[in-house]
């Protein structure tokens, strides 16, 4: 006899558990069912003698029916096929037969129904009010604040005591549910047979029918008798491993967390987790997360489909969360959306975020098994989801000049950090080439270290592909890599494991062991740094002359980012950024302003790029009120202020003189910046009234943006006529 359920897997309560205890269910309320009528049949039949024949050919109609329901159980069906022909031959029964027949009724179908159904649904109800319990306890487990201690603890014993008593009660209900079908057969057919045994006693006149079925009577009983035995062996070895199983302690979560890297369907790990809504009011949610094919999925129950949250591994990164005030949260962040979780516990935790990670090290590694020139394939709607975030329409090819033209760049031939040759991915905020793996462990270091694109799947901005040209790896590596000499590091080979090429790495850009320090900074009276002395001219001046192309002595680096940025020096900003300048240091002697806002000064597009790319404030205001988008709109820099716009610049905020950049850029006659401005309001609209609005917007941000590029001095035209809104 095959086991209806399996123990291991109740203690899951996984969405496939449910579905199997919903068809249980099911399946025992139609058995229920047919073996009650046949009951009423039966006792028909022995109430009315005088209309025996009429109720034996409905109970003959009864047992045919049952065997509708043994279809699958070809023992069981042949059994009440051939039986139920017979019985329609023996219409002229005895009392003794009668008799016969209510007893075997009583001790078999009827014990079946009145006793074993009724502890059934006793198991049930316990297992319900359990499961409740446990969901109700888990709930307000997962409410409890971080700062909220005793009451934290509370809640824990609370959800130990739910867990254990709600596994205690599946398993029970399991076992329940396991004696039922196993005993269903063995009850049934023992009921047949002892009635065709007194059928074939009592009526003479069946004598020959029966002798027919002799043979056939002779082997069932034969094969009834080893599954009586099989039955009860089963039984016993069930009672033992329930009684084993049950020993344990219950309030634990061992069952949950269980990695399947060999299960069929290819699933690593799988388990519940509360999930966070990306809707104005953050509800949280529990289902069902498994990671499988190198995707992090979910759903609530077995028969949903399932909902994608990061649809290939290798484009997001995992991190803890242990500021957010409910516990045990982590985030997982893709280039499309970023997904806050949050575990049972801290080992649930921590179980979940070492299945990510080695998920992701996993689909790198597979990754570089391919054939050389081969790209791992990625979903398509991974490709559109990048590009919506972007702000890129899928109409912008990716152009096969952008490979070509980063890589023929000095040293960008092989990768920046194991010089394997011809890497295809790129770091957009550091301005260096990676090949496949190095650049996933980039990307496992975060946003605010490396950003991560592709250079032959992802489409890329014209800015970006000047900003690649304008760095590139010799560049980066005279900064990150000039103590290495001097230091006898070896640097990692194409052929290093990835432990080796992330632990250069981490050291590299995170621990920058190899760059070298900057000259000690001069302090002031009163041990503050002095700021950068303010020069001629106002930020608000359209031009501003050039300085020297040397900075300064004793600049600290937040200074040098400061003075690099209205040179236009992308090389000194990534030095300055490198011995940790704050990229929104702002400068007291200059009104209080930033890097950006230099950079918007000199018109310089590349360097607005760059500052934004590695974490500049779009919206940082200098002590006018004035941000990089009303001094873009003030000088009449519309490349600026489209760039500014599509990385979420604010143009409601006012300056101390109660103006935004829209008013501005109408006083200023500026048509081209007011449309940009106009288009991104009514953009704003749309999308607050949950309208998607077509690719006008796009299209025209992209032009602009490919003008500011190109051909900035298209960029200059006045429209005397404009009148305000």
């Amino acid at each position: 006899m095959t086991v209806k359920l399996d123990f291991e897997e109740c203690l899951k309560d996984s969405p496939r558990f449910r579905a199997a205890i919903e068809g249980v269910e099911c399946d025992v309320s139609e058995l229920e069912t047919r073996l009650e009528k046949l009951l009423k049949l039966c006792a028909t039949m022995l109430e009315v003698g005088r209309q025996y024949c009429t109720a034996s050919k409905a109970f003959v109609g009864g047992v045919r029916d049952l065997s509708q329901h043994t279809q699958g159980d070809p023992m069981m069906n042949e059994c009440l096929d051939k039986f139920s022909d017979s019985l329609n031959q023996m219409i002229d029964n005895q009392m003794e037969l009668l008799e016969t027949t209510q007893l075997s009724s009583r001790q078999h179908i009827q014990t079946l129904v009145k006793e074993d159904m009724k502890r059934f649904k006793e198991a049930r109800k316990e297992f319900e009010r359990g499961s409740e319990g446990l969901a109700s306890a888990l709930h307000h487990n997962a409410e409890v604040p971080r700062r909220k201690q005793h009451e934290a603890e509370e809640a824990a014993q609370a959800l130990q005591t739910a867990r254990a008593r709600a596994r205690a009660r599946a398993l029970d209900y399991v076992l329940q549910i396991n004696v039922i079908e196993s005993k269903k057969k063995s009850e049934i057919l023992q009921f047949m047979l002892m009635l065709m045994d007194a059928q074939a006693s009592c009526l003479e006149h069946g004598h020959r029918l029966t002798q027919q079925l002799e043979r056939y009577r002779r082997e069932l009983g034969e094969q009834l008798h080893q599954l009586v035995l099989e039955s009860a062996r089963e039984k016993r070895d069930m009672e033992q491993r329930h009684a084993m199983i049950k020993q344990k302690d219950l309030s634990q979560d061992e069952g949950v967390l269980e990695g399947r890297g060999e299960a069929p369907d290819a699933v690593v790990m799988e388990g519940y987790l509360y999930k966070r809504a990306s809707n104005a009011f953050k509800t949280w949610s529990r289902r069902w997360f498994s990671i499988q094919s190198n995707q992090l999925v979910y759903q609530k129950r077995a028969k949903d489909a399932l909902t994608v949250v990061v649809d290939d591994l290798r484009l997001c990164t995992v991190k803890p969360c242990p500021d957010h005030e409910r516990r045990f949260c982590f985030e997982v962040v893709s280039p499309s959306k970023s997904c806050l979780l949050q575990a049972d516990s801290e080992r649930h935790q921590q179980a979940w975020l070492s299945a990510v990670q080695s998920s992701i090290a996993s689909a790198f590694s597979e990754g570089r098994t391919e054939a050389p020139g081969q790209h791992p394939e990625r979903p398509s709607s991974m490709s559109a989801a990048t590009m919506e975030v972007s702000g890129r329409s899928p109409r912008e090819a990716v152009d096969k000049r952008v490979l070509d033209q980063v890589q023929r760049l000095e040293g960008n031939a092989q990768c920046c950090d194991c010089r394997e040759p011809a890497p295809d991915w790129a770091s957009i905020n550091l301005g260096v080439t990676l090949c496949i793996e190095c650049s996933g462990i980039h990307r496992s270091l975060g946003v605010h270290f490396s950003k991560v694109r592709s250079l032959t799947l992802d489409s890329w901005e014209p800015e970006l592909v000047k900003l690649m040209c304008e760095l590139g790896n010799n560049t980066l590596n005279r900064i990150y890599e000039a103590r290495v000499e001097d230091m006898t590091v070896k640097k990692p080979q194409p052929s290093c494991s990835r432990a080796e090429k992330e632990s250069w790495i981490r050291a590299k850009y995170v621990e920058k062991k190899f760059i070298t320090k900057l000259p000690e900074v001069r302090l002031s009276r009163g041990g503050r740094r002095p700021p950068l002395k303010p020069k001629p001219g106002s930020i608000s001046r359209a031009t501003e002359p050039r300085e020297a192309g040397t900075p300064p002595e004793g600049l600290h680096p937040g200074a040098l980012l400061y003075w690099a940025a209205g040179q236009q020096n992308l090389p000194t900003m990534a030095d300055a950024l490198a011995h940790g300048a704050d990229v929104n240091w702002v400068n007291s002697a200059e009104e209080s302003r930033t890097p950006l806002l230099r950079a918007v000064a000199a018109n310089s597009l590349l360097a607005c790029e760059f500052l934004l790319q590695n974490g500049a404030s779009v919206n940082q205001a200098d002590s006018t009120g004035r941000g990089p988008l009303h001094h873009a709109t003030i000088l009449g820099h519309t490349g600026l202020a489209c760039l500014f716009l599509k990385r979420g610049a604010n143009q409601e905020a006012v300056d101390v003189e109660g103006k935004n950049p829209l008013s501005i850029a109408v006083d200023n006659a500026n048509a081209d910046i007011v449309t940009l401005l106009r288009l991104a309001k009514m953009r704003e609209a749309e999308v607050a009234q949950g309208q998607s609005g077509d690719e006008t917007y796009l299209d025209i941000f992209r032009d602009f943006s490919l003008m500011a590029s190109d051909n900035p001095e298209m960029l200059t035209r006045r429209d005397l006529k404009l009148t305000t809104l």
